[in-house]
């Protein structure tokens, strides 16, 4: 019998769902069978390395395989990435990376393709940021803010990490949303752009909270919100800016990630994301992470995927508006 056209997309569709379950949940390959790699992408010592150092060390107790942690820093994260990029699709080979891996590929010209050379498997944890200000900038909440910066149109400047940087993408958007002229000095990494805001030579910026929570609570700067989609644990008595100021969608996460390369069966991606799961929303995993500073989150594959694929698009179209990138 010949199905009707509509009824064999509908087949084919269903077809095409039973074979991906399969993959995922009846063809997962024996997984791991040798030593690993985790391939950081940032230097020793911050938290993306020092979170992926206690991901490797947990998931080498839980699967009985050593797990080899390789930093990689430079080019933005890219050199990395690429290498994970072109690793064998085995499970082996994994990346630890922030959130910035989704900002570069707007920034330059990369010999891989972000979407679809890597694998998501799981957003391990968040870095919340908090915008702050010099106590002498006359504002105590973020609708003052926008109050002010309007009435002094382009007077009113704000550092980051350094140009193209989350820091700098996070409050171009919140410049655009609000029609705020704030005016970019970039510097050459996070502490001497939180320094001359302490100094009163910036007047505002945003940056992490264990890098900030030291200089507001002694009163040498005031914390306004926090610029994450969602309250934190770690400052909860801090709104977001999108609540502050009314402003629906604004959110940026500085997450830490684990990546796989990009044909890895993704039923190693899910038995990855559960390792990291059991790992840190673990009761004293998670204290210990939120005194860092750090959220645990562990989502699932599928999700990440999605937030990944949204991010890319999102900060695309940031460095496009500030004339940045490609």
């Amino acid at each position: 019998m010949v199905l009707p056209a509509f009824e064999r997309r509908i087949t084919i569709c269903s077809l095409a769902c039973l074979a991906a379950a399969g993959s995922v949940h009846g063809q997962t390959p024996a997984y791991p069978t040798k030593p690993m790699r985790m391939i950081i992408a940032l230097a020793p010592g911050g938290g993306v390395d020092t979170t992926g150092r206690l991901l490797a060390q947990k998931m080498s107790e839980m699967w009985g395989q050593p797990i080899v942690a390789d930093n990689r820093p430079g080019a933005g994260g890219t050199i990395a990435t690429e290498a994970v990029a072109r690793a064998a699709p085995d499970g082996h080979t994994m990346l630890m990376v922030s959130s910035g891996i989704a900002i570069t590929p707007a920034l330059m010209k990369l010999s891989f393709d972000s979407a679809k050379d890597l694998l998501p498997v799981t957003m391990a944890v968040v870095s919340p940021g908090v915008m702050v200000v010099h106590p002498s900038v006359p504002v105590k909440n973020v609708k003052e803010l926008i109050a002010f910066a309007k009435s002094k149109p382009g007077e009113l400047l704000y550092s980051s990490s350094g140009q193209g940087t989350a820091q700098h993408l996070t409050i171009e958007m919140f410049n655009q949303m609000t029609g705020l002229k704030m005016t970019h000095v970039p510097y050459k990494g996070t502490a001497p752009s939180i320094t001359d805001v302490v100094a009163g030579r910036i007047g505002l910026t945003v940056a992490s909270v264990i890098s900030t929570r030291p200089m507001f609570t002694a009163g040498k700067l005031r914390a306004l919100a926090v610029v994450g989609a969602k309250r934190t644990p770690a400052l909860p008595e801090y709104p977001t800016v999108a609540e502050a100021a009314g402003l629906p969608g604004f959110g940026v996460d500085n997450w830490y990630a684990l990546f796989l390369p990009g044909a890895t069966n993704k039923g190693i991606a899910v038995k990855m994301q559960q390792a990291v799961a059991k790992i840190v929303l673990e009761p004293e995993t998670r204290k210990m992470l939120l005194a860092q500073g750090l959220d645990a989150v562990a989502n699932s594959q599928e999700e990440f995927a999605k937030d990944y694929a949204a991010e890319l698009v999102k900060w695309a179209k940031v460095v496009r508006s500030v004339g940045l990138g490609l």
